[in-house]
């Protein structure tokens, strides 16, 4: 019954590889296993059931067996790194990662080890939820939007494209437009993005840890840096 669920999931995933999402129907994954579309219900049980399959076999894919000695930092570089890559080689994946929640349990897993990660950082078991929604958004969206073509600058060359906007309406792109026009190196940027977040990561973490000593003093009664 597993075996059979993981054919059907592979399936999927390779016509959606073929055709994109719009592709995957359970009369085409019937086809391409060679079963009756009927045939599939016992084991994927639905339509929607499928796309959840789907969600946990990507997501699923992105946890490394991670090394005792690898701090929540690195942890988190690789799953970010793995998601850029995966959203490279599936670029629908993104429509149906943010369109979906985290249900079955490879998809769990996967934000379970960011929660872990968030945890050994340091950052206050309330804020976690928050920032794992954050930290995945990133992980997800970079790739999603390079893979997409939302950070290309398209067909016309920059004169050609300032060209087409609207003459004194744009003071924000009429200011960057030298910037706005070089070449990006979108692996250096991915990078420099993902220094960000872990250093806005340990800046969380250390402003509770502040918090908490201080609150700790005032209930002493003792003055910061006296023993």
């Amino acid at each position: 019954m597993a075996d059979r669920k993981q054919e059907i999931l592979d399936a999927a995933l390779l016509i959606a590889d073929e055709r994109g999402l719009a592709g995957v129907s359970m009369r085409a994954v019937a086809e391409r296993v060679g079963v009756t579309p009927m045939a599939l219900y016992p084991h994927v049980g639905s339509k929607s059931a499928l796309l959840d399959g789907m969600v946990g076999r990507l997501l699923g894919g992105l946890v490394p067996a991670m090394a005792a000695e690898q701090d929540w930092a690195d942890q988190l570089s690789a799953y970010a790194r793995q998601a850029r890559e995966m959203t490279r080689l599936h670029p629908w994946a993104a429509t149906l990662l943010f369109g979906r929640p985290a249900v079955t349990a490879e998809a769990v897993r996967f934000v379970d080890a960011i929660y872990t990660a968030l945890l050994a950082a340091g950052v206050p078991p309330a804020l976690v939820p928050r920032i794992e929604r954050l930290v995945s958004t990133f992980m997800l969206g970079f790739g999603a939007s390079q893979a997409g073509g939302r950070f290309g600058q398209g067909a016309l060359d920059p004169r050609g494209r300032r060209g087409q906007l609207p003459e004194g309406d744009l003071p924000g792109h009429a200011a960057l437009a030298r910037w706005l026009d070089c070449p990006v190196d979108w692996t250096a940027e991915f990078e420099a993005d993902l220094a960000d977040l872990r250093r806005m990561i340990a800046a969380i973490a250390a402003e509770a840890a502040a918090g908490a000593e201080a609150e700790t003093e005032a209930g002493t009664g003792t003055e910061p840096g006296q023993g």
